[in-house]
């Protein structure tokens, strides 16, 4: 059992929700996908743990569970199960395991989705605060293709670089400060975390030789 981590360690779980990749019929794209996003975004050390696991609404509460209260991960990242299919009940089980429901990141990640495609209105993606006595986490369902997950972290640019629509990430570091988790620094060139100005830390100062 891996016990619960200082909750000025960044951890992140990574959930890949999938019966055919977790029974090895393909391979799965959902947690590198994630994983390549998280390494360009956020300068913060941080550790990922990963899961990847069948559409089964009872092992996907149960792994949330674990990655929050045994792990130790202050947010956690599911991609795949949130579409109208039968099997689709992702959005289901995070719901059963949060204790605040946090709906504008499912509202603004189909705004973006919908800039694309028409179906984006058949996603279900949801968001909660899980609490516990000694620690909270933000679970966040994702979409599950490469792309989607990057243009719904990320957000929109132009060809200049310049930003059209803001992506979900940009509100998750202050989301994370709120319910006592680390404090979290990203690259501005890939997505400029927001804080008010009050929220903002001072860069630490340089090391002297």
């Amino acid at each position: 059992m891996t016990t619960a981590t200082n909750n000025t360690d960044l951890v992140i779980g990574l959930v890949s929700i999938s019966d055919r990749a977790s029974g090895g019929v393909y391979q799965d794209q959902g947690i590198p996908a994630l994983e390549d996003w998280l390494n360009s975004a956020i300068t913060t050390s941080f550790r990922v743990e990963t899961r990847l696991i069948p559409d089964d609404r009872a092992t996907i509460e149960a792994t949330l569970i674990e990655l929050v209260d045994t792990v130790g991960c202050q947010l956690v990242l599911t991609t795949g199960g949130t579409g109208p299919a039968r099997r689709d009940v992702t959005p289901e089980a995070t719901l059963a395991v949060g204790t605040k429901e946090m709906p504008g990141f499912g509202e603004q990640m189909r705004q973006i989705s919908l800039r694309f495609v028409p179906t984006a209105i058949l996603s279900r993606q949801v968001a909660v605060i899980r609490e516990t006595a000694d620690s909270a986490a933000l679970i966040l369902n994702l979409p599950g293709q490469p792309k989607s997950i990057k243009e719904t972290l990320e957000g929109l640019k132009d060809a200049d670089g310049k930003q059209v629509v803001a992506g979900i990430f940009a509100a998750i570091p202050y989301c994370i400060d709120l319910i006592g988790g680390p404090y979290i620094e990203t690259d501005a060139a890939v997505c400029q975390a927001f804080r008010p100005k009050s929220a903002i830390r001072p860069a630490p100062a340089p090391l002297k030789l």
